[in-house]
């Protein structure tokens, strides 16, 4: 009489290596990668203590609208034109409640591209 082996149970795979490699692989890819583009604004901006000349010149950027020393304008640049005595004068700007930095730095683009090379950030 002849007795079968008895049936072993089949071995299941360890995933454990797979988990490790796959995890290698995340934070590779996580660190290898650039998730965005970096944006520079070349404009100049001035920091710190420096001379102020001139009229106030300061611009409120609210998320519906602009304001030149406290009066609403829709031409910034046609509202700025006559205080400035020189391109390189000092402009202020404020943000408003609820201004995004978007539109801050639109802002700013504006005014560079209209040749004003000198602009300081406020609280």
């Amino acid at each position: 009489m002849q007795f079968a082996a008895p049936a072993r149970p089949r071995r299941k795979p360890s995933l454990t290596p797979m988990i490790d490699v796959v995890f290698l692989l995340l934070v590779f890819f996580m660190l290898a990668s650039r998730f965005g583009l970096d944006a520079v604004l070349p404009l100049p901006l001035a920091f710190g203590g420096g001379t102020y000349s001139g009229p106030p010149r300061l611009i409120d950027i609210s998320p519906d609208g602009l304001a030149v020393n406290g009066q609403a304008t829709d031409d910034l640049i046609a509202s700025v034109a006559p205080l400035m005595e020189a391109p390189t004068d000092m402009l202020v700007l404020r943000g408003q409640d609820g201004a995004s930095l978007q539109r801050i730095v639109a802002v700013t683009e504006t005014l560079q591209t209209a040749g004003f090379t000198s602009v300081v950030l406020v609280e």
